[in-house]
């Protein structure tokens, strides 16, 4: 027993001491015992962390830069190493700073998004600020805030915020020269135009690209009246949040479905909690071309404050979303007597393309970048002119337009604004032609049904779509055949038809409803057979569309009813175009009602504000065009005899 037990203890003092040895450290290796350097209280995110850049060829300051008010201002500052004497390159924006310097490289080229890299060789200091309420900066947002007035009774605005920004950069960053140059697309392209209502003496060189000029009138909200519906995402986006906000949830994948199922475009937003976004109420508030919206039409503030500053007013031939700005700021411009240093540009881009790629649009193909091809060797010479007096190769144009057809640009010195245009009329004519002559008479219908709505793309159209884009290229043909949409056909040219201007609808019609609305469509018509690119053979090219609600045929300002079954006539202007109908190509018109989901339906009798018609509002209605003694609707184009850059 004694044996038993001393082996036992025996057995247990050996594994104690090989339990301490294993737990004892090895020679060289740290205690086990917690000391005071390894407990951490605090945050392991220290209150500034800075980056080490040793070997970026640039140094990135974040700066708030104060206003007269006092609100300060989230500013990016991309300066190259070394520099002395250098221009800047300013974008306001309420899209976040961060998104232009996306990626954390020291080389700058590589650290800017695409629409800068041109810019960052080394030669310009580089500066992005948020505009007032948005992301880093401090203040209250408004969406494009109205110019000091009547609107906006406080004493700052988006063109005394440029101004104090400018105004601080040439003080304080040494490495400059003194001058500043303002560019920016879309929201931004509408800070650019709001600085050079009033502009600082140190602006020396402007690119608003794409610009929001007149939301009513053809830029992101209505077109002519149409409600944009589907940017209604826009609204929870950009202002649910400081930063940025969700778009609206969707219950079926199609859009078409939703904006059908929602009803109203008013009972869509409201159901989405829209009454919560003080926008909305305005908006909704004021559905005609009221006080509301003339006082924020910035062609207009800009002639009554017209600049000395060299300005490229730039857009895409195709562009989605802003296609009526640009050029019609520049038209304002050139009819008051301001077009020396205004020039209009117009590449065969969708909406900000000019900022990414531009080998194509669509399926149109170009020989080359025309984008990168431009910013090299037209706007970055043009600015480096301005804001370094460099000499350029050759001045700048009136306008320079770019000719998609030959594909080429066309440089003109004498470009008219539209209401300056000389005019030929492409009637319409029986048997669904279409020619120079003037039809002998005629008429044609089709029942517009606000619960079968055509729509502007093939169907399924989801929210999040690749296709939106290039939308206004797509090929035609996928509603030629619907009973409500009428296409008119010349026969196969033998000589080439050339357009350089804005085309003018001008059509004659009547409906059974006491509302409605029109889509024109100006089309090139592909030849059957396209031995150079098969895919394009009979393609329906839409060249220049646009849509008008009825109600405003007398009054954008005093919409009235139409007068059932009376003759009315409807006449408004479609994008501007330079464009050459090819021999063997024919030209086409279609007309429609509705442009669904992209534009609200119009429930075609006339109630107050569309935006809240009722269920029982939405009615079918008989549309019938005229083409002889009752009025001989007709494109009316800017034809050009013996053609070319004039």
């Amino acid at each position: 027993m004694k044996k038993a037990v001393l082996a036992s203890a025996i057995v247990s003092l050996v594994c104690l001491a090989s339990a301490t040895a294993f737990a004892a450290p090895l020679p060289g290796q740290a205690s086990s015992k917690v000391t005071p350097d390894m407990i951490q209280t605090g945050s392991d995110i220290p209150a500034r962390w800075v980056q080490p850049q040793g070997n970026f060829d640039y140094v990135k300051r974040e700066v708030m830069i104060p206003m007269r008010d006092g609100v300060k201002l989230h500013t990016v500052i991309m300066i190259p190493k070394g520099a002395h004497d250098l221009p800047m390159l300013l974008e306001r924006t309420p899209y976040n700073t961060e998104s232009f310097v996306p990626n954390n490289s020291p080389h700058m080229a590589d650290a800017v998004w695409s629409g800068d890299k041109d810019w960052a060789d080394g030669s310009t200091i580089l500066v992005w600020q948020d505009i007032r309420g948005k992301y880093g900066s401090e203040g209250k947002y408004i969406m494009t805030r109205p110019p000091m007035g009547p609107l906006n009774p406080t004493k700052t605005d988006d063109t005394t915020d440029a101004w104090d920004t400018i105004d601080w950069l040439v003080k304080n960053i040494k490495e400059s020269n003194g001058k500043v140059g303002m560019i920016g697309s879309s929201y931004d392209g509408w800070t650019v135009a709001m600085a050079l209502l009033h502009p600082h003496p140190a602006l020396k060189v402007a690119a608003p690209e794409s610009p929001m000029i007149d939301g009513w009138m053809g830029d992101d909200w209505y077109h002519y009246g149409a409600l944009r519906q589907v940017n209604l995402d826009y609204f929870t986006g950009q202002m649910t949040k400081k930063g940025s906000g969700e778009d609206v949830p969707r219950e079926n994948y199609d859009d078409y479905t939703n904006f059908l199922e929602a009803g109203s475009p008013g009972a869509y937003a409201e159901a989405h909690g829209f009454r919560q976004l003080p926008w909305w109420n305005r908006f909704a508030a004021h559905p005609s071309y009221d006080a509301f919206w003339q006082l924020q039409a910035l062609d207009k503030l800009l002639v009554e404050h017209p600049s000395n500053v060299p300005t490229m007013w730039l857009q895409g031939l195709w562009d989605q979303e802003d296609i009526y700005g640009a050029v019609h700021a520049w038209e304002a411009l050139e009819k008051a007597g301001h077009g020396a240093n205004n020039h209009l540009v117009m590449g065969p881009w969708w909406h900000s393309q000019i900022n990414r790629d531009g080998w194509n649009i669509g399926p149109l193909k170009w020989p080359g970048n025309t984008t990168a091809q431009f910013r090299r060797q037209v706007m970055i010479p043009w600015f480096n002119h301005y804001l370094r007096g460099t000499p350029m190769s050759a001045p700048l144009p009136e306008a320079m337009i770019y000719n998609p057809s030959e594909q080429r640009w066309d440089r003109f010195s004498d470009w008219k604004p539209a209401s300056e245009q000389k005019l030929t009329a492409l009637y319409l004519q029986p048997q669904f032609g279409l020619g120079f002559d003037a039809p002998t008479g005629g008429s044609d219908s089709y029942v517009s049904d606000p619960a079968k709505p055509v729509p502007y793309l093939p169907r399924p159209i989801p929210q999040k779509n690749d296709r939106w884009r290039t939308w206004l290229v797509h090929d035609q043909r996928f509603v030629v055949d619907r009973p409500d949409v009428l296409s008119y056909t010349t026969p196969v040219l033998t000589k080439t038809v050339t357009v350089q201007g804005a085309p003018i609808a001008d059509i004659f019609a009547k409906t059974t409803g006491t509302d409605g609305d029109f889509v024109v469509k100006l089309i090139d018509v592909y030849p059957g057979s396209v031995p150079t690119d098969p895919s394009m053979g009979g393609y329906e090219l839409p060249v220049s569309m646009d849509i008008f609600r009825g109600r405003y045929r007398k009054s954008f300002a005093d919409p009235s009813p139409i007068p059932a079954n009376e003759v009315q006539q409807y006449t408004f202007r479609l994008p501007t175009i330079n464009y050459e109908f090819k021999p063997g190509h024919r030209i086409m018109v279609q007309i429609q009602s509705t442009l669904f989901p992209l534009y609200d339906r119009n429930p075609q009798t006339y109630v107050p504000n569309i935006l809240f018609a009722k269920p029982a509002d939405y009615r079918k209605a008989t549309i019938t065009i005229e083409h002889g003694a009752d009025g001989r609707s007709a494109v009316l184009l800017p034809v050009v005899a013996n053609a070319g850059a004039r």
